[in-house]
């Protein structure tokens, strides 16, 4: 399972969507996310809160090693599927998905790890990701 930083935000921020977020994540064999995703999950912590992004960071990451949630690395296949995102999906190409870069990243390293996404909100539905919850 991918875990998008949407869902990241959600669970730790108290968003209404956390508590169903986490007992899906909580379930998960060998849940992965990436450097962007923990990038944005951590500055949308930072912003929500109003805390520093190094109190951020920490909290992002502390979450990560108690979910036991592995950080793997984007490669180059991972960035050409985020380019096929794009093209299909993206913000600006007339589909109602709109995804953002962070999105298309997402979309990506689930495609090519061939796991289902963990997510909140209302862009990733119109895709053909496979969701998790």
């Amino acid at each position: 399972m991918f875990i998008d930083a949407s869902a990241i935000i959600a669970i730790l921020t108290d968003e209404p969507s956390g508590p169903e977020l986490w007992r899906f994540l909580s379930r998960a064999r060998s849940p992965i996310t990436s450097p962007i995703a923990v990038y944005e999950a951590t500055l949308g912590i930072r912003r929500k809160r109003g805390i520093p992004t190094g109190s951020a960071e920490k909290e992002v990451s502390n979450f990560m090693e108690a979910m036991h949630i592995q950080l793997i690395a984007i490669q180059p296949d991972m960035g050409l599927e985020a380019l096929k995102a794009f093209a299909r999906y993206g913000k600006g190409q007339g589909h109602p998905a709109q995804l953002n870069m962070g999105d298309c990243f997402a979309y990506a390293v689930a495609k090519t790890h061939n796991v289902p996404l963990l997510f909140t909100g209302n862009d990733f539905p119109h895709t053909d990701i496979t969701p998790a919850a």
